[in-house]
């Protein structure tokens, strides 16, 4: 789902994508709506939809949903996958690789949260980002 800022903040279904590259372009495609002066924030943004979704794929039997946000100042990244086990961070190598993925996004986000469910688990991010999105109240 995703949900670019506007009047009805209702989700958009976007179920269909099966690779971190379709995944980074609906990304694009939601930050010139959501964030246009993103800017190096908007990049986070697509870093971490990036190593969430490849991690996914690569670590958790693939990717079963998949939703953005845009929020005051922040775009909130959710992937579900199909394992209930929880990222693990691994120790950091320079001479071997991955282990980056998940230190990268918890560097690069304000809060990292992982709900476990019967049918796996919902990774979500809250990457700090200029949004169009205004505070209420």
């Amino acid at each position: 789902m995703v949900q670019p800022p506007g009047e009805d903040n209702e989700p958009v279904d976007d179920g269909g994508m099966r690779t971190a590259e379709q995944a980074r372009d609906v990304t694009r495609g939601f930050l010139l709506l959501a964030a246009p002066e993103g800017g190096s924030a908007g990049d986070a943004v697509l870093l971490v939809v990036s190593e969430l979704f490849t991690n996914a794929l690569l670590h958790a039997g693939g990717v079963t949903g998949f939703r953005l946000e845009a929020g005051p100042g922040t775009v909130t990244v959710a992937v579900d996958d199909a394992s209930s086990l929880r990222p693990q961070s691994l120790p950091m190598d320079a001479a071997k690789p991955g282990g980056f993925g998940w230190h990268l996004v918890q560097d690069l986000s304000a809060d990292v949260r992982v709900q476990v469910h019967p049918a796996g688990k919902t990774v979500t991010a809250i990457v700090p980002c200029p949004t169009g999105v205004m505070r209420q109240g």
